[in-house]
């Protein structure tokens, strides 16, 4: 099947691979010329585990094309998916303008004898299939002199992404479901056939209409954003009871109606969905007259939690952190990515170099980003242990596994002071309590030595 991706975002990038992995041929779109001329010249312009080997194989084979024009790349496309950013706007609604740019520019292109399926591929408010359909008649009108010639001559689908940033390429490749919004029975047989290749082992085409789709990927979100938000809640309460999280996260999660994941407790959640998403279903229920009160206080409590170490390091520093280096492990807003969209570990940086510490930091990935924002403000390692020399003290941001089962020793001998704030939970308790570290982490009780 022949496939046009505009945008070559992180969800473009991954679905154009994807699909061309599996024999489809695949032509993707942008208006970054240099982004383009990259991708083109087979450099990956993100960071994703597995992505770069079938993204250069399948640029090998041919299957896997870039290009900047939109013309080019939709000729003889039977499907073309929309990848494209709908950040939020400044009332926390979804910004659609690249979307509906797009729309504008097919219904100037498309042929009315050829049938062809659009695919809202980006996260979208309910109701964006049928503005995106209404944008590509009301284009073509202007350009056809009998006006309306495309009506029939293709369908808006809604196929939301479920992508886990540091697992992308599993996601996709074996989905634990594919959701497809449309009401047209042609669109839904070309979409399906599209789709069984990476269902064989069962997991199910769920078919639905074009709103309870694009309501389907928010409300996902949103329910996760909202049980990760509730277990560091539980873990604020057990700071002040004296109670351990992590065996109050074992007790709830061994029930099977609630699920052992995305119950561990930390410094908030962060990247490009969760935020975005929340906040957007939250201005979507408010212009449909409904108080989402339970996603306004998710919210709020996330933006809190990302700072939640911050009054511990104040206090153990006798809340005096003029000229202190502080050395942070983690930058990107989780493991296996670059990606620092929101990311606690940028909040933390911000209120520790506004009460006077210098920072000191190491990431596996996502230096580059960060530096990209602030410049020369902080200092950037090519080592882990490089950022601890002569720290006053280590804060961990990000769960990367190499963070995990570091080298306590050499750790010891390089932080002036044996001291570890930890917002992701990384090491066991009775180990830091034996090995003499001043440990505070989320929810449990901090190790004085």
């Amino acid at each position: 099947m022949k496939i046009a991706v505009i945008g070559t975002g992180y969800v473009g990038l991954v679905t154009g691979t994807c699909f061309a992995e599996t024999g489809n041929e695949v032509t993707c779109v942008d208006v970054d010329q240099s982004k383009v001329a990259k991708l083109s010249s087979g450099v990956i312009t993100i960071y994703e585990p597995g992505l770069e080997k079938l993204f250069l194989r399948n640029q090998k084979e041919g299957r896997l094309n870039f290009t900047t024009s939109l013309e080019d790349g939709i000729a003889g496309a039977q499907i073309i998916f929309l990848a494209l950013p709908t950040p939020p706007g400044e009332d926390g609604s979804a910004d659609l303008k690249y979307i509906l740019g797009v729309a504008d520019d097919l219904g100037k292109l498309l042929k009315p004898t050829d049938y062809t399926v659009i695919i809202d591929k980006s996260t979208v408010p309910v109701g964006t299939a049928d503005k995106v359909r209404n944008a590509i008649l009301k284009s073509s009108s202007k350009v056809s002199p009998t006006g309306g010639d495309l009506e029939g001559a293709f369908d808006v689908v809604s196929n939301p992404e479920f992508l886990r940033e540091g697992v992308a390429v599993d996601d996709f490749m074996k989905p634990d479901r594919v959701v497809i919004g449309t009401s047209s029975e042609r669109a839904k047989k070309l979409v399906n056939d599209l789709y069984v290749p990476f269902v064989r082992q069962g997991n199910p085409i769920l078919f639905m209409d074009e709103k309870s789709a694009e309501l389907t990927k928010y409300a996902a979100n949103a329910f996760l954003a909202t049980k990760i938000t509730f277990m560091n809640e539980i873990a604020q309460l057990c700071e002040r009871l004296g109670a351990d999280v992590d065996m109050v996260r074992k007790g709830i999660g061994s029930d099977e109606r609630i699920g052992k994941r995305f119950l561990f407790p930390g410094i908030g959640y962060g990247g490009s969905c969760f935020p975005k998403d929340v906040q957007a279903l939250a201005r979507s229920a408010e212009e449909a007259g409904y108080d989402f009160s339970i996603l306004r206080s998710v919210m709020d409590v996330n933006e809190k939690q990302k700072l939640h170490l911050i009054p511990k390091i104040k206090a153990y520093f006798n809340n005096d952190l003029q000229g202190r280096k502080i050395a942070l492990w983690g930058l990107s807003f989780k493991p296996n990515t670059d990606d620092i969209r929101e990311a606690p570990a940028l909040s933390i940086i911000d209120s520790l170099l506004a009460a006077g510490a210098s920072v000191s930091a190491y990431d596996p990935e996502a230096m580059a980003n960060v530096k990209a924002i602030l410049g020369d403000n902080i200092r950037f390692t090519e080592r882990q242990y490089e950022a601890l020399d002569g720290a006053d003290a280590l804060v961990i941001a990000t769960e990367w596994s190499e963070f995990r089962t570091p080298d306590f020793g050499k750790m010891s001998t390089l932080l002036k002071n044996k001291v570890i704030f930890d917002g992701r939970n990384l090491f066991d308790l009775l180990k830091m309590e034996e090995l003499g570290f001043h440990y505070v982490s989320v929810g449990r009780r901090p190790i004085n030595p």
